[in-house]
């Protein structure tokens, strides 16, 4: 059987995407199709450089091509990405924005934000990162920037923030223009105003996912920003304790007002059980079992993983460091799994959106 295009194409329509429950070549994922002779060449583009399936969609690829093809054929496969955005964008560089948030404070809100904007970024994407915690924010120790001051500057007559860059993602947040020292006894309408600042007057250039970290609760910044502003979906943090899940669950129920209705990515449980350095494969559940995972189901939403309780990951914001960075720590890993299934999740939530809008 004769190598072409039309035979390689009708083959590969028969890999499915799992997520978006379609094939490649109708989604659109096959390009640049090149055909000389036995050698097969073209490129998978995934929804985002995060995929976790990238893998098994390249050797679903490669099995398709041998079997309904041809067993001589050598196949060259580029796996690339091309991140989607909600029919709706904050603007025309910024593809998706990612709200983090809980329903109390002291659940790790804040790390799991900062880790996550890192982890996307290590999985290759174009990533900022807003601290919206305009009570308590986190950024300015947790990136090693205490005492950094935004620039400014003049675009087409208007002034414009410029985020300051650290560790390949670009940052701002309200610890950057208030005293450290000093409380911010602002009302809501002046702390909301402030933070839509970050977002209106800022210079962000291009990216592929702008993550948000809220401050606890369920207040005036957490609608501001909802009912201003195209959100891609919202990650849920709790721990593992009855009075956390409570929280938690007013927030995801915030979230799925009518007024509201931003789409729940899912629920990360954090401090999910202890275990020493000196006795690595023990899991000792101090705070409660399971409590996470069983928020997800009775919300129907996705649940994210747990995360360790490890001190490495208090020691490393406090160092200015996240743990994240530590590419070999099991703790960074479970962080870049977790990009991997958020990154999932908005692409899913995309893709669900843009069919409904052209129903």
């Amino acid at each position: 059987m004769s190598i072409t295009k039309e035979n390689i194409l009708a083959a590969l329509k028969n890999v499915e995407d799992p997520d978006l429950k379609k094939d490649l070549v109708t989604l659109g994922m096959i390009e640049d199709l090149v055909i000389e002779g036995n050698n097969v060449s073209f490129s998978v583009v995934l929804t985002t450089p995060a995929c976790p399936l990238k893998e098994m969609l390249e050797n679903a690829c490669r099995n398709a091509i041998k079997h309904f093809v041809s067993q001589d054929a050598i196949i060259n496969i580029k796996m690339t990405s091309r991140v989607t955005a909600p029919p709706q964008q904050l603007s025309g560089n910024i593809k998706n924005i990612i709200v983090v948030a809980s329903g109390k404070g002291g659940v790790g809100k804040s790390t799991v934000a900062s880790n996550l904007a890192l982890a996307l970024k290590l999985n290759g994407a174009k990533v900022g990162l807003i601290d919206a915690d305009i009570y308590g924010p986190s950024v300015p120790i947790m990136f090693n920037l205490q005492g950094a001051k935004p620039r400014a500057s003049e675009v087409n007559g208007k002034t414009r923030i410029e985020p300051i860059e650290q560790y390949g993602i670009k940052l701002l947040s309200l610890g950057f223009f208030t005293d450290p020292n000093q409380p911010v006894p602002w009302r809501g309408p002046m702390a909301s105003n402030a933070v839509k600042q970050l977002f209106n007057d800022a210079d962000w250039g291009e990216l592929d996912y702008l993550v948000v970290d809220l401050p606890p609760g369920t207040g005036d910044i957490h609608i501001t920003i909802a009912q201003s502003f195209p959100i891609s979906g919202a990650v849920i943090v709790t721990t593992p304790q009855q009075v956390a899940l409570a929280d938690a669950k007013k927030g995801i129920g915030m979230f799925r007002m009518d007024a509201i209705n931003i789409p729940i990515l899912g629920v990360v449980e954090n401090m999910s059980y202890f275990t020493p350095e000196e006795l690595p494969n023990n899991k000792y559940y101090i705070f409660g079992k399971s409590g996470g995972q069983e928020l997800a189901e009775m919300y129907n939403a996705p649940f994210l993983g747990e995360l360790p309780l490890v001190q490495n990951v208090s020691q490393a914001g406090d160092n200015g460091t996240p743990v994240v960075l530590q590419t070999e720590h099991p703790i960074a890993l479970a962080f870049i799994d977790l990009a991997q299934r958020v990154a999932q999740q908005v692409a899913i939530q995309n893709s669900q959106a843009k069919n409904a809008a052209t129903v």
